[in-house]
């Protein structure tokens, strides 16, 4: 049987372990578009349960440390991969409940209840992802309990099939095997079981040293260096990379030179491996695009300083705290930019949630809002596809009824809330939200995070990608010409409005020029110009 010290220690070292290959797990993302890579939100999951289960100590017992890890990764779950993880160790906590010990038969229905809540979660799951390589591992786990009581050598063949499976993901999901590699999420988890083996084997707990450890620069001394700006904001963006260098990467005092055209408070410090950023900017695209040009980003961190004073003022009133509900319905959504941020407050938004495309907040994160929105029943508009799952795993922490609305997209979003009869029942709004939802059409342009060969595209990095409802529509090597080529295809017989959102990387001169060449295309259609100030996305386009 597995103590519950050990099982403590098992899920410590898995967590450092995800954290040490997370960037090897990233790598295997094959779509293209900047994101919240699987690696890095599986990493920073598990690593939200660290501290509470550090502080357990050796007279534990084994359903304690579950219960402890399991709501550690529910509120820290970030993005699909990390929600799924969270419901995995969910099941460890449902089937450990109660148990001193670990047997052989408790492991086996632990996973088999992680396994079932991951697929329950996910409304059209797809094999050959993290969720066929927990399934099959579990599967193997009951057929290994018909030969043997003893939990260690189960947890040996969990490993072994998870493995196995793993090799076989490409069989079941062509872009994997277009790309040449194997599924991010069930990368990830394997180094996570793989890590949990090793410890009840007897192994030694994975240290918690960073992947990408620097040799010189730390980030004390970085702080540091940072802290000596003084506090007046010229430059709206706070954007911060570090850098793991590419062989042949030119010299760093380069990047320092383009970021001062762009900037201000300009830090590039490196050494032999890594590049440490900071920049203050109004154009963070353009800053880790040009980082891209000296090697692979390790999590990019974009802050608004302008609104960082008035969030600092509120830091108390950011624990979860219910607000007593004085009004019937309510909303919460997740955006990035001022102007975006600024149209979801002007059409009823009572609380934001920042994020998006690259910064998946948390389970967590989001119930804060909900249980900060003064509402009976709170709509939830989650506004990119990465970020649903991990707004739905709120619904069960709040206090008040919530409703996660299918939003995929900034425009999906608005629509929804624009079509909000406050007259109305619950059920009559969820329906014609979800109505306006599947009206609205969305294209977004963005430029290629890495080389891919996706969906028949040979993409090369910083090349310009049109996506249309979230799906690679083509390639364009100019913004402008490629926001207007991707208007088109969206316009329809029966479209009447097209809304342009223009973002941090696009002068007002230029999506003016768009918005006049749309306008002269449409001439019999309602054309709107916004500056959304989003990053990541140069245009995000909304046509109904």
């Amino acid at each position: 049987m597995i103590k519950g010290s050990v099982l403590r220690d098992a899920f410590i070292s898995a967590a450092n372990s995800i954290s040490k290959q997370k960037k090897s797990v990233d790598e295997l993302n094959v779509f293209p578009v900047p994101d919240g890579d699987t690696g890095t939100n599986m990493s920073m999951t598990i690593k939200n349960a660290l501290p509470e289960l550090k502080n357990l100590d050796d007279s534990v017992d084994a359903g304690t440390v579950a219960k402890v890890a399991a709501s550690g990764l529910l509120r820290g779950a970030r993005g699909n991969s990390g929600v799924i993880l969270s419901l995995i160790f969910r099941g460890f906590s449902k089937g450990f409940k109660g148990q001193a010990e670990v047997t052989a038969e408790n492991l086996v229905e632990a996973l088999e209840l992680g396994v079932k809540g991951a697929y329950k979660s996910v409304m059209k799951p797809t094999e050959g992802t993290i969720l066929t390589v927990a399934r099959e591992a579990s599967e193997k786990a009951r057929e290994t309990l018909l030969s043997t009581n003893d939990p260690v050598l189960i947890m040996d063949e969990v490993c072994r099939q998870a493995a196995a499976t793993l090799e076989e993901t490409p069989k079941l999901l062509p872009a994997l095997a277009k790309a040449g590699v194997v599924d991010a999420g069930g990368k990830g988890l394997v180094i996570i079981f793989s890590a949990i083996r090793d410890v009840f084997k007897g192994g030694e707990i994975v240290s918690d040293e960073a992947e990408e450890a620097p040799k010189k620069v730390t980030v004390d001394d970085f702080a540091a260096v940072v802290g000596k700006f003084d506090t007046e904001i010229t430059y709206t963006y706070c954007t911060e990379m570090l850098i793991t260098k590419k062989k042949d990467a030119a010299d760093a005092s380069k990047l320092r030179a383009y970021l001062e055209m762009i900037g201000d408070c300009v830090v590039v410090v490196e050494d032999d491996e890594i590049i440490k950023v900071h920049v203050h900017t109004n154009n963070p695209g353009k800053a880790i695009e040009k980082g891209l040009e000296f090697g692979y980003i390790n999590l990019p961190k974009i802050e608004n300083m302008k609104l960082q004073h008035k969030a600092q003022k509120k830091a108390v009133e950011q624990e979860i705290v219910s607000v007593k509900p004085e009004k019937k319905y309510g909303f919460v959504a997740v955006a990035a930019g001022n102007g975006i941020e600024a149209l979801f407050k002007d059409i009823g938004a009572d609380c934001l949630v920042k994020g998006g495309q690259t910064m998946n907040p948390s389970t967590e994160d989001i119930l804060k809002a909900i249980m900060q929105c003064p509402a009976e029943t709170v709509f939830v508009l989650p506004n990119n596809k990465n970020i649903i799952m991990a707004a739905e795993q709120a619904v069960k922490l709040a206090d008040r009824k919530v409703c996660v609305l299918q939003t995929r997209t900034i425009p999906q979003g608005m629509s929804a809330m624009l079509a909000f009869d406050p007259d109305a029942d619950f059920n009559t709004n969820r329906i014609e939200m979800t109505s306006a939802i599947e009206r609205v059409s969305t294209g977004q342009i963005t430029f290629a995070a890495r080389n891919s060969d996706y969906e028949g595209h040979s993409i090369k990095q910083g090349e310009i990608l049109c996506l249309e409802n979230g799906k690679l529509s083509f390639i364009e090597n100019d913004v402008s010409k490629g926001a207007y080529k991707l208007t088109k295809k969206l316009v329809k017989g029966d479209s009447s409005f097209i809304t342009i959102l223009y973002g941090a990387d696009v002068t007002e001169s230029a999506a003016q020029a768009l918005k006049d060449k749309v306008s002269a295309k449409f001439s019999n259609l309602d054309v709107n110009l916004i500056n959304g100030g989003q990053p990541v996305y140069y245009y995000i386009i909304s046509v109904e």
